[in-house]
């Protein structure tokens, strides 16, 4: 019989939070953004929410958590986030590159619960991440929708290589390709709830109202929006939210 300790650590290997991250550069991340806000802003912010989705990775329970990035961003991101933080190159370009690394290395020894992650939704309740997993128990995939037609979030137990084939990444038609190759490799599929990430300028001011009243759900990213307040407010103007 297994002891207690054991039990745990048995869990926590086989549940694994990988964060789909980008050092942040200027004029690499939330390139949208940058058509509304100075890219010294656009920088910062995603800093602090790269940040806070780390914050949020860790508070949860039995859950081994690393980071994918590109080779030429892991130095940095070793440096910003420490070492201590399993931070990993991914092979190839692009982030259906990354989510292809993600599932390989990390089921290579067997079937795991995997799921990546994005970088930018330190405000999703840790209980979406908790479902999540707790699909896997029962489907090959989990998916969880944007409603912009993307996804923030996918799991799976075992790698599938053509999962995350051909173009689409990053657009509004990601999702609906991602689960058109489920269906073609026969994967049984469920869902988190659908919920938003930080693209444009109206998921940036959602956002704000939501940590105006939730500070410590994102704490480094709503004191962005207090040390950057006066760009952000002809940003609201401009979308009527006065």
């Amino acid at each position: 019989m297994e002891s207690h300790s054991q039990t745990t650590a048995h869990s926590s290997a086989r549940k694994t939070l990988v964060i789909m991250a980008k050092a942040p550069k200027p004029g690499v991340v939330k390139t949208r953004l940058a058509e509304s806000l100075p890219l010294p802003a656009v920088t910062s912010l995603y800093r602090c929410l790269l940040e806070d989705t780390v914050a949020l990775a860790m508070s949860l329970k039995d859950v081994r958590v690393a980071v994918m990035c590109r080779e030429s961003d892991k130095q940095d991101l070793e440096s910003l986030l420490g070492k201590s933080l399993q931070i990993m190159a991914q092979q190839g370009e692009g982030l259906a590159a990354g989510l292809t690394s993600v599932f390989r290395h990390f089921t290579a020894r067997g079937p795991q619960y995997v799921i990546a992650f994005n970088s930018d939704s330190p405000h999703l309740s840790p209980s979406v991440l908790d479902s999540a997993f707790q699909i896997l128990t029962t489907r090959e995939v989990v998916v969880g929708p944007t409603h912009d037609g993307g996804y923030y979030l996918v799991g799976a137990k075992a790698s599938h290589p053509s999962l995350f084939a051909g173009d689409g990444m990053g657009t509004k038609t990601a999702l609906d390709r991602l689960l058109a190759r489920t269906r073609d490799l026969a994967l049984s599929t469920g869902f988190t709830e659908q919920f938003y990430d930080i693209d444009v300028a109206d998921d940036l001011i959602r956002l704000r109202r939501e940590l105006s009243a939730a500070r410590s759900r994102a704490p480094r990213t709503a004191a962005w929006f207090s040390e950057w307040e006066q760009a952000v407010v002809p940003v609201r103007q401009s979308l009527g939210d006065l």
